[in-house]
């Protein structure tokens, strides 16, 4: 036996042979696919590849036909967000789920208020300062600057909304974060602020995965891309050693390639 192989740590996530059917549509084929703690795990392809019905599988939201995913080498089931978020998996979508009125802290624990002792009767109040306190070392600790806590998210960038997202993720101690698209519509400076904090996020430990059409972003933050093409795998590159032009004739079928050695 390979001792080295032995040794090797499990990938904090991984699904094999995953099979999703929308009536005579066969949206995924048997695709494989795992993120590692620390790494920044790329999914590519072109429209209709199947890199969100796999990405809405991982997060609980759609259930698979067949499959078997594992977390930590341990086999879990993921049939329900809430099935995703009991083991630390957190997903950002591209509309964020977050409340514009409301200002960054209120986001932050939106849905988790930290509530004192009640009051008179049924009435409770919330644990304001602990909850500022929170909120300011979670956007500190990954780099966040924002005008204020107290800033309602409608006044933010769209790069700084995303950053609110993403902190919420961390806050409540989330160990895999999904990003859908987190770049889209974003301009140059946001975007370098989202890229920023996607290494900052796999920095700290966590398994970032992502979704992303613009092979520049996917460059600069990747360490393993994954390309899906008609709802099979067609490759995994390390971004160290691959260029551009290999997952590019991967995303359009132009050559079949190996995959990658897990690390």
């Amino acid at each position: 036996m390979n001792s080295a192989a032995s040794t090797a740590p499990a990938a904090r996530l991984s699904a094999t042979g995953v099979v999703k059917r929308y009536g005579p549509v066969l949206a995924l084929d048997g695709v494989t696919f795992e993120v590692y703690s620390g790494q920044v795990a790329v999914l590519v392809g072109d429209n209709g590849a199947g890199k969100s019905t796999l990405v809405k599988i991982l997060s609980g939201s759609v259930r698979p036909d067949a499959g078997q995913f594992a977390f930590d080498g341990r086999p879990v089931r993921l049939g329900s967000p809430h099935d995703a978020v009991a083991l630390g998996i957190a997903t950002v979508y591209q509309d964020l789920a977050l409340c514009e009125n409301l200002d960054v802290t209120a986001n932050l624990f939106l849905g988790r208020e930290l509530l004192a002792a009640p009051l008179a009767g049924p009435l409770r109040r919330l644990r304001e300062p602990e909850m500022f306190r929170m909120a300011g070392d979670t956007l500190e600790s990954l780099s966040v600057r924002l005008p204020s806590l107290r800033t309602p998210v409608g006044a933010l960038s769209g790069g700084q909304r995303q950053a609110v997202a993403v902190s919420r993720a961390v806050l409540w101690g989330s160990q895999v974060v999904i990003l859908d698209e987190p770049t889209a519509a974003l301009a140059v400076q946001q975007t370098a602020q989202v890229l920023r904090l996607i290494r900052t996020l796999s920095d700290r430990g966590l398994a970032v995965v992502v979704i992303s059409h613009s092979l520049p972003d996917v460059f600069a933050v990747a360490d393993k891309i994954w390309v899906l093409r008609l709802g099979a795998n067609a490759g995994v590159f390390d971004r160290a050693t691959a260029s551009s032009q290999e997952v590019v004739s991967a995303i359009t079928g132009g050559a079949t390639l190996p995959e990658e050695d897990s690390p």
